[in-house]
């Protein structure tokens, strides 16, 4: 009798010593973020005008980049960017590489079901790009049958395959889509309109047809089981938009022409 009874006690006291360990070493990541300072965000920095690397500085620039440390910022924290190809840019935050991820996402139901998005930062669509040598596409009802390039994981990968008998090619960076278009391997690419603009402005062979696609919401996401940081980048969206501060990133980087 008496080693039943100091059993029971024994297992709750370790019990307790375990809960105590995890609520004083855990704390949300909102939390640890204002600790640390630091906020982890995954990219996929291929992408301009929304992130890429400034071949001359070697550093992470773009739309997203400027938008995600002014969100940073209202947190007293700095930006600590990790690379990721797109396609496994939700399995790393999901296995909490990172904190959160700003890289051109568009909010779909799919994505919803894995990660959690805040209120959408911008919106613009999926447009066609082609040589400017092209005379037979001029819009997305010319494409069918025609040979494709897009990104891996995009949304302008899932309306590309929605064309009839369309040849889709996937690349890991929209730039090798591009130069794939420039080569002629490629009759068109689908791309974010913002990134489309971009290509064409940098090349003189490339132009864009037709209307967008789609209309898109972009979003960050973070993960479903941390709603206070969600939150406070839900709070900084909306003052950044207020305060006319998000209007001036849109015209930094192209989106409003």
């Amino acid at each position: 009798m008496f080693r039943h009874r100091r059993f029971p006690c024994a297992i709750v006291a370790l019990l307790i010593g375990i809960l105590g360990c995890s609520a004083g070493d855990g704390g949300t990541t909102l939390q640890r973020i204002e600790k640390t300072k630091v906020l982890k965000v995954g990219t996929d920095a291929s992408y301009p005008p929304f992130e890429s690397v400034d071949p001359t500085s070697g550093k992470i620039v773009g739309f997203d980049v400027d938008l995600v440390r002014a969100l940073a910022e209202r947190l007293g924290a700095e930006v600590e960017f990790t690379v990721v190809p797109f396609d496994g840019i939700i399995a790393g935050l999901r296995s909490s590489k990172y904190d959160a991820v700003i890289s051109a996402m568009t909010i779909t139901p799919d994505r919803a079901k894995q990660v959690a998005f805040s209120t959408p930062y911008s919106a613009a669509g999926q447009s066609v790009a082609v040589r400017t040598d092209e005379s037979a596409i001029y819009g997305v009802a010319d494409l069918a049958g025609k040979r494709l390039g897009v990104q891996l994981a995009t949304t302008g990968e899932m309306e590309a395959k929605k064309i009839p008998g369309a040849s889709i090619t996937s690349f890991d960076a929209i730039g090798g889509a591009f130069r794939d278009l420039e080569n002629g391997n490629v009759g068109a690419v689908i791309a974010d309109t913002p990134t489309a603009r971009i290509f064409q402005r940098e090349h003189g062979t490339i132009r864009l047809v037709g209307e967008p696609l789609t209309h898109e919401e972009y979003g960050i996401a973070t993960r479903l089981d941390d709603p206070e940081l969600k939150q406070a980048f839900d709070s900084g969206i909306t003052e950044l938009r207020r305060s006319g501060q998000l209007e001036s990133l849109e015209r930094k980087w192209g989106f409003v022409e």
